[in-house]
């Protein structure tokens, strides 16, 4: 009778790490804390990443029982990482030790990808103290080792790229249909990461809807990609139309001031109602950000912005007569595989292409406004600007806005592998607002 794959990888780590002569974690508590308490999890996100790349995963994890409040998001100034490295350490010392305090657990659970395995990879590595608060790691899409790092149990997922690339001594899993954000977002590495920290199959792999009453939504408005928090702003929140992106009312449905870190809420919302979530900061153009359904408690919201006149936001021109838009999804866009990747329509115009967004590009963010206001689009070649940003691309679409009533812009998507999503948004002036969307 074959061995389970836990006992397997125990058997295994077990003598790689008496071949070099680490002494691994205790692992006598873990099985009595693992049944009774859900240790924590926390995500270290990768280059020019935050919480929100986890957020779909964080639902599917509570879906399964775990407390909400036991999942979060440990974030960083990326491009700043060679320089800050300690900093991030001590940061995520003091995180765990919050966390173990609450939660009553025995260790925590760490998840990381792309740069942010470098970053964890490094913390494990750099402490025998650290690695023993820690009972497992993954590793997604990111850094090789010749070790499990640490001496931590470990499962690396890999994506599309080099099949050699593996995590000596760890569970390797291979997805090589996928890209590399799709490893952190996808159902089935949420099976395998379930598996991993529990030790059984999950319940279900849905983000199951929570009853009306239930749903509360906290996050951060942060500055891309420094993960700063925005200060002095306030946030309104909307209920907004189904069928038109517009407000269902006059009256906001929360108005709050932002912490001093950019955090707000939690704020109840429905499960299966639409909102729009704007910043309004003086002097500056209002941010609108919309989303799907929230169906249950989310925790890891973050509004993606910038200081005017800074960042890719001071690249995008603006005028009374365009709509300028942001469209987000934690999965990359593929312009390029035919029936095997995907449309996103704007106003009944799919601006997806190989020019445009290539699956080598592994964009995630689309910046889609009319460059030079010329009230003309062309798709024959990206906006080069945001083209050269990792996980970003640029378009050339005219999008009309209204000068008098309000009206809408059309956003179609079908992803591969799934089905249609709508997300209709007002067709605000891009001289005055900024438009984010993120598609789930």
């Amino acid at each position: 009778m074959p061995l389970p794959r836990r006992r397997l990888f125990a058997l295994t780590a077990a003598a790689a790490l008496a071949a070099t002569s680490v002494t691994p974690p205790a692992e006598a508590a873990a099985g009595s804390a693992a049944g009774a308490v859900h240790r924590p999890v926390v995500f270290v996100h990768g280059s020019a990443g935050s919480a929100l790349q986890f957020r779909i995963q964080a639902k599917r994890l509570a879906a399964n029982g775990y407390p909400s409040e036991l999942i979060g998001a440990h974030e960083y100034d990326s491009p700043s990482i060679a320089t800050i490295l300690p900093e991030v350490h001590a940061g995520l010392d003091a995180r765990i030790t919050r966390l173990l305090a609450t939660s009553g657990a025995d260790r925590v659970d760490l998840v990381a990808h792309s740069l942010g395995t470098y970053v964890v990879q490094a913390y494990l590595n750099s402490s025998p103290t650290r690695a023993a608060r820690v009972a497992h790691y993954v590793n997604l899409d990111g850094r090789t080792a010749t070790a499990v790092p640490g001496g931590v149990p470990t499962l690396a997922i890999w994506g599309e790229g080099d099949p050699a690339r593996e995590v000596t001594g760890a569970i390797n899993v291979r997805f090589p249909d996928q890209s590399h954000t799709q490893t952190v977002s996808s159902a089935e590495s949420f099976r395998e990461v379930f598996r991993f920290l529990r030790d059984r199959e999950p319940h279900t792999t849905r983000v199951v809807p929570q009853p009306a009453g239930a749903v509360r939504v906290s996050g951060r408005a942060v500055i891309f990609p420094s993960n700063a928090g925005v200060t002095g702003a306030t946030l309104e929140v909307h209920a907004v139309s189904p069928l038109t992106g517009h407000r269902m009312s006059a009256r906001p449905a929360h108005v709050t001031a932002l912490a001093a870190d950019g955090s707000f809420g939690p704020l109840p919302v429905r499960p299966h109602s639409r909102y729009e979530f704007v910043l309004l900061r003086p002097g500056q153009a209002a941010h609108h950000f919309y989303f799907e359904p929230f169906r249950r408690t989310d925790t890891l919201v973050r509004l993606l912005t910038s200081r005017p006149g800074e960042g890719l936001g001071a690249l995008v021109d603006t005028s009374d007569r365009h709509t300028a838009l942001t469209i987000q999804r934690q999965k990359e866009w593929w312009g390029d595989q035919g029936d095997a990747g995907d449309r996103l329509w704007i106003n009944g115009r799919d601006i997806l292409n190989p020019a445009t967004a290539p699956r080598a590009k592994r964009a995630i963010g689309i910046f889609a406004f009319d460059d030079g206001s010329d009230g003309v689009t062309d798709l024959t070649a990206p906006l080069p600007e945001f083209f050269a940003q990792t996980f970003i691309t640029g378009m050339d679409v005219f999008i009309p806005a209204s000068a008098g009533r309000p009206g809408s812009v059309s956003i179609v998507t079908r992803q591969r592998g799934g089905g249609l999503t709508a997300i209709p948004v007002p067709n605000w002036s891009s001289s005055a607002h900024r438009v984010s969307v993120e598609v789930d």
